[in-house]
């Protein structure tokens, strides 16, 4: 797809995309980078952002790699600092970063719990309220939040709590949209909700790359890229139409 033209408005404006050191955070920055935008990016290990800026730097757009723990809400204000003092604010976010760990809710252990709240919670509502307003601050009235969901916002899948998380994304994008209509403004909120990607989420999520290969084994994955695509896509549309919600797997993975 081409979606070059309708992207010219967004070339030299500012998108912070959480979670960017891997998987469908990277390929989103790299997208947003090669469409003209500046783009900041925050994750707890820099490495990786380092390098991505090194193979980013003959692109249009430009990467502001932050390091930030979005468990700690001191860190996401100072990261929001850090943008609006190298480019005056936010015009776009991705609510990208997202955390999944094995536990049931009859016998699971508080702490995991607690840092799924605080990453996909808690986090992304600190960054929709901090990108809105930088937004209002600067009369940026076609802004965009894009919230990464999971088909497990929809269903509850096999990591249980991650899914409780998830139905709460639902309800933070709805919350946000109302209340930006209450004020009349022009700000968007999308949600996109995948099925199974081919990352190291599964990793993470079961601490075992064997069981991670197994759930690859029997289900067809989407790539990082193909999300990453349709940020764009939401990114593309004509101001007045606002995306609500993208609900996307494999063709070939089963419901």
């Amino acid at each position: 797809m081409n979606y070059n033209t309708n992207m010219e408005r967004w070339q030299g404006r500012v998108a912070l995309v959480t979670g960017g050191s891997s998987g469908v955070g990277m390929a989103t920055v790299i997208a947003l980078v090669k469409q003209g935008m500046k783009v900041a990016t925050c994750a707890r290990s820099m490495d990786k952002l380092a390098q991505l800026s090194l193979d980013l730097k003959a692109e249009k757009g430009s990467l502001l790699p932050i390091h930030c723990d979005l468990r700690n809400e001191a860190e996401i204000m100072k990261m929001f600092e850090t943008i609006a003092a190298q480019w005056g604010g936010v015009d776009v976010l991705v609510n990208n970063a997202g955390l999944a760990l094995d536990s049931w809710i009859i016998d699971g252990d508080s702490e995991p719990w607690r840092n799924m709240i605080d990453v996909n919670i808690l986090a992304p509502c600190l960054c929709a309220r901090e990108s809105v307003k930088s937004m209002r601050s600067r009369d940026v009235n076609d802004g965009h939040v894009i919230n990464l969901n999971s088909m497990s916002g929809h269903r509850v899948g096999k990591l249980h709590f991650y899914s409780v998380t998830k139905f709460a994304t639902q309800a933070i994008t709805d919350a946000i949209r109302w209340e930006l209509r209450g004020i009349q403004s022009g700000i968007k909120v999308s949600e996109i909700s995948p099925g199974l990607i081919k990352s190291n989420f599964h990793k993470i999520a079961y601490d075992s790359q064997e069981k991670a290969d197994e759930v690859y084994r029997n289900g067809a994955p989407l790539s990082p890229d193909d999300i990453a695509e349709i940020v764009v896509y939401l990114l593309s549309t004509p101001s007045h139409v606002q995306v609500h919600d993208i609900l996307v797997r494999h063709v070939h993975q089963i419901p």
